[in-house]
């Protein structure tokens, strides 16, 4: 069994295209004068292993059981992906993610690629 005290933070993706960018930003502006997060840049294209366009919010453990359900009753018709941060970069964008909204696909290969990188790279240290 894997331990939550191996999570050092987590991330919350707020998905967005062309016609939802204005509804993101005002979501965006009641997060940033809500909580104590730090927030990413706009992405208007596909990013990482995310298939539309986002926006990131990054956030402390203790901050998980304000802000998740804040997001779950506010989000409107935007998808929200959530994941924890613990060094397995696939398995937290899998096994370990929450949706809110409209489940999408993740880009699994661009997480393999990451992980092979970073294990070759500890395996030369």
């Amino acid at each position: 069994m894997a331990s939550p005290d191996t999570i050092t933070g987590y991330h919350a993706h707020v998905y967005y295209d062309a016609e939802s960018k204005e509804t993101a930003a005002r979501l965006r502006a009641q997060i940033e004068d809500g909580f104590e997060i730090e927030m990413g840049r706009w992405h208007d294209h596909p990013v990482g292993p995310h298939p539309i366009g986002s926006y990131q919010v990054a956030f402390s453990p203790t901050l998980f059981g304000d802000i998740v359900p804040w997001l779950a009753m506010n989000h409107g018709r935007l998808t929200v992906f959530i994941h924890p941060l613990t060094g397995d970069v696939v398995r937290e964008h899998t096994e370990n993610a929450l949706w809110l909204g409209r489940e999408m696909e993740i880009d699994v290969s661009f997480l393999e690629r990451i992980a092979a990188e970073r294990s070759e790279k500890a395996g030369k240290e």
